[in-house]
């Protein structure tokens, strides 16, 4: 099948939701915990965060645009501080569900039965249930032009991960965290390593370390 532009603006617009979530391949799948300034707990999958520096170590999310509904990026913007927490395979129900818009006043941790985490000097919840917990302060927001997105920037000021999961190059082995993937909106997906490469340089061929 080959689509063009108006072809895609024709669709229905739930059968073009699907196809565009899914056309950037596999992707990460986090809950982004926040607290109100009242507050309030609030927790939501998200499918968007992507690396942009090691140095400071800055990652970045999108929100969608929706005004007075998306809590989190009220939470985000008035507490200036989240938590980036991997979905693993045992939480992916109570994951799945944080995407339904509950009212303000309840909090995903209780709807869900996900356990808020607090860390001392950390003003936001992460969950407990997951393996890999990133800590992040707000550095940057933008609302985009081009649709009405929000991009968050967050440096990562601590982190928790399994001991057994750092690699001897200190990567982290995402198999051994459970980490899930997501494709679209809604399917989850195990994961398994198919090599390994070495850093690539022109001067010598592709090498497989493991």
């Amino acid at each position: 099948m080959r689509l063009d532009g108006k072809s895609l603006a024709e669709m229905a617009s739930r059968q073009r939701a699907a196809l565009v979530n899914s056309l950037s391949g596999f992707k990460s799948a986090n809950l982004i915990g926040t607290t109100a300034a009242s507050s309030q707990d609030n927790l939501s999958i998200v499918s968007s965060v992507v690396h942009l520096g090691s140095h400071p170590p800055l990652l970045a999310l999108v929100v969608r645009p929706g005004g007075d509904e998306r809590h989190t990026l009220a939470n985000i913007l008035a507490t200036q501080q989240y938590s980036i927490n991997h979905v693993t395979h045992d939480i992916v129900e109570a994951a799945h569900q944080t995407a339904a818009r509950y009212p303000q006043h309840i909090s995903e941790f209780e709807a869900t039965g996900l356990t808020p985490e607090w860390w001392p000097g950390f003003n936001a919840p992460l969950v407990s249930e997951a393996s890999v917990k990133l800590a992040m302060q707000l550095r940057e927001h933008q609302e985009l032009a081009i649709n009405g997105t929000h991009l968050v920037i967050g440096e990562v000021i601590g982190l928790e991960v399994p001991d057994q999961s750092i690699n001897h190059d200190f990567s982290l082995d995402l198999i051994a965290t459970g980490t899930t993937a997501l494709s679209g909106l809604d399917s989850y997906h195990s994961v398994q390593l198919e090599k390994k490469m070495a850093y690539a340089k022109p001067d010598v061929p592709p090498r497989t370390v493991l």
